[in-house]
């Protein structure tokens, strides 16, 4: 096992200590075949018990779920509302014009500019995150190009997955062991489950694992990783 640079291997959560395992793999393409992927990477590293975690964007891009720049076209009210995205320094999110165009295609205009308005009322206030709370998990799940963003998808768009709960339980009966299976939105300065064959509490506690982000999120070409109870 080796951890990502700036990234431990242990993580310890309610008096339990875990081993969170990166799995490396080749740059995932559009045209490839997501349960391949896992076979040939995942499904003989697991053992009984552990815990597979996929990252969310490349069960979108096999999904087909990615757009080339070029291939976005966006419209004035996207140029208008990515102007006053905050950026921070994990990921440009909706900050940029085709980014927000794409998150008002698949959130509908209106519960964008119903975020919009509300997150401009209550930062007022000192309060943030609202604007994701309302848009929700397809909004928060868009990926847009970084400075480290893995070619080809440095010029890209990535959605989130369709059905990820679906996902998941598709993805347990492929790699079997007793293995439980999470999509997850993970970056560095928080996470999202979004489908897993966990609990709300199983759900809970492996964001806590994942806190410090173990994949990273840049050229690590780490895009799943195993969590073990140690």
């Amino acid at each position: 096992m080796q951890a990502n640079d700036g990234k431990a291997l242990e993580a310890s959560v309610d008096g339990t200590s875990y081993a969170r395992i990166p799995l490396k793999t080749r740059v995932v393409m559009p045209d490839d075949d997501l349960d391949a992927i896992i076979t040939e990477y995942a499904k003989d590293a697991v053992q009984p018990g552990d815990l597979l975690f996929v990252t969310e964007k490349i069960v979108a891009i096999t999904q087909g779920r990615s757009y080339r720049l070029d291939e976005i076209t966006p419209r004035p009210l996207a140029r208008f509302l990515s102007r006053y995205v905050v950026r921070t320094s994990y990921g440009i999110g909706l900050g940029m014009p085709e980014t927000m165009e794409m998150a008002l295609r698949e959130c509908g205009t209106l519960r964008i500019l119903f975020a919009a308005g509300v997150s401009v009322i209550t930062k007022a206030f000192g309060r943030r995150g609202d604007f994701y709370r309302i848009a929700g998990d397809k909004a928060r799940a868009i990926d847009g190009p970084t400075k480290n963003t893995i070619p080809p998808y440095n010029q890209a768009v990535v959605l989130g997955p369709k059905n990820p709960r679906e996902v998941a339980q598709h993805l347990q009966k492929l790699v079997g062991r007793d293995v439980d299976v999470a999509v997850v939105d993970i970056n560095d300065i928080g996470g999202n489950i979004l489908g897993s064959t966990l609990d709300r509490a199983g759900e809970r506690r492996l964001v806590e694992i994942l806190r410090d982000n173990p994949l990273g999120q840049a050229t690590q070409s780490t895009p799943m990783g195993i969590v073990r109870a140690i």
